[in-house]
Parts: structure tokens; C-alpha cells; sequence
């Protein structure tokens, strides 16, 4: 007869240390009472770098969110077009996304498997206004000649360029005029303010350069 033997197998198993995700944020250095500043022309990009604090190989998931923020606080999430990727380890920002204001960028990173592993990161950033290229006539020439029998049509509300529109609205501007003699005058002025072309006030010593003001 065969002897049967039974065979016991101990086996040991150790649960693989890990920790929620470490994340640095370039750039970093913001806050919300000291944001970073970029114009609404400007594209801009946050990037990441990222460490993951355990043994073995995890999946994760990365996602951004947006929010607007007031002085003291940011509250308002905001969505943003399909052309902005959140889901990646870094953000770019295409010129022309966000309005003027400050928001708040939160890199989220989440272990898959363990969803209460996870760690967020926060930039600031403030987008201001780039400023309007006026131009009064057609590819913005500075320099003009016409004849003293000649008419001139300066029309800054439709060859002015607005970088962060798509189009320039010339309704949102008010137009004021000075004129001087170049390289003979000052523009018109009493005590430092200057005079429109409009003002019946004279300058004595700073003529107009039209000519029914001198």
C-alpha cells in the first residue's frame, strides 16, 4: 500500500506599502491673493511632475479642474471646450479660453485601485487684458501724405485691432482726438491737460494744427 502523505503549503502575504501620490506643479509658486499673470492673447502651460509612493505598479487617473475665484475664495467650477485636454498630466491653456479674472487650477491624481489614495495640487492665475492696437487708418501707417486739397478719413473703430477678440467692437470705445504740429508744438494743453481737437480753448504757446483753430 502506497503511503499517503498530505502536504500542507504556507503561504505569505504582505500588503505592498503605499501612500497617496506626491505633486509638484510648474510653475508653482501662486497664490490666490498672488496669482500669476498671463494676458487673454496668451496661450499658457502648467505642467506636473508627479511621484507615486508605492511598491508595486498602480493604475491612476489625472484630472484637472477649473475654478473662478472671487477675493477670497473659489467656488464656481467652470467648463471649459473640448479642445482643452484635462485629463492629462499637464494643462495648455489656448489663448482666448479664459475670460479676465482669476481662477484656481487643481491637478487631481487618484490611485485606481484605491480611490481614497489621492493627492491634488493648486495653481493661481490671473488673465488680464493684452490692450488694443489702435490703428487710424489701414495697416496702421504712422506716416501720411495728402494733399492740402485732399480729404483724410481717420477710422480707428474699423482698422483697430483687439489680440483678445476675435474681432475688434468699436462700441465699446470712446474716441478723442489731439493734434499737433509735428517737430514745431506740443499738443494743445493748459497746465499739462491736453486739448481735443474739439476744444474751443487755445494754447498760446501750442497752436492747432487745424486750421480753423489758428
Amino acid at each position: 500500500m502506497n503511503n499517503i502523505k498530505n502536504v500542507v503549503y504556507r503561504f505569505s502575504f504582505s500588503k505592498l506599502a503605499c501612500y497617496s501620490p506626491t505633486i509638484t506643479l510648474i510653475p508653482g509658486q501662486s497664490s490666490l491673493s498672488s496669482p500669476m499673470s498671463y494676458r487673454r492673447s496668451q496661450d499658457f502651460y502648467i505642467s506636473s511632475m508627479i511621484q507615486f509612493n508605492c511598491d508595486g505598479l498602480l493604475s491612476t487617473s489625472t484630472k484637472w479642474t477649473i475654478k473662478n475665484c472671487t477675493s477670497i475664495s473659489c467656488s464656481f467650477e467652470i467648463i471649459l471646450n473640448e479642445k482643452v485636454m484635462t485629463t492629462y498630466s499637464e494643462l495648455y491653456i489656448l489663448s482666448r479660453t479664459l475670460d479676465y479674472g482669476v481662477y484656481q487650477l487643481t491637478l487631481t491624481v487618484t490611485m485606481i485601485d484605491s480611490p481614497n489614495l489621492k493627492s491634488s495640487s493648486s495653481v493661481y492665475v490671473r488673465i488680464t487684458a493684452t490692450g488694443i492696437t489702435a490703428n487710424l487708418v489701414q495697416l496702421g501707417t504712422s506716416m501720411i501724405t495728402r494733399g492740402d486739397q485732399q480729404d483724410l478719413l481717420l477710422d480707428p473703430g474699423t482698422f483697430s485691432v483687439d489680440p483678445d477678440e476675435d474681432t475688434f467692437d468699436a462700441t465699446k470705445w470712446k474716441y478723442t482726438y489731439y493734434c499737433r504740429i509735428y517737430a514745431l508744438y506740443n499738443f494743445p494743453n493748459i497746465q499739462g491737460i491736453l486739448l481735443s481737437i474739439d476744444d474751443s480753448t487755445i494754447d498760446p504757446y501750442n497752436p492747432s494744427c487745424l486750421s480753423n483753430r489758428l
